[in-house]
């Protein structure tokens, strides 16, 4: 199921399939090893759910929600 990567709950793994969206953001979200196959944990979000924390290759990335919403995952059970 391919699902925002903003919408994965903490603790659920995912697989990057694509990046939706142009210019910086784009750039910005590859350069922090947000790549197509790279498998991302969220671990945990604010009590507000902005920003959210992820694992990606071994290093913790917070993402504010709206930039997460540009990063399409495939879940893995």
């Amino acid at each position: 199921m391919i699902r925002k990567l903003s919408e994965l709950s903490p603790g659920e793994r995912g697989k990057v399939v694509g990046i939706v969206g142009r210019g910086s953001l784009v750039r910005r979200l590859l350069d922090m090893g947000i790549t197509r196959g790279a498998e991302v944990k969220a671990v945990r979000k604010a009590p507000l759910g902005d920003p959210i924390e992820f694992e990606v290759k071994g290093y913790y990335l917070s993402l504010r929600k709206e930039e997460a919403d540009h990063v399409l995952v495939e879940v893995i059970e």
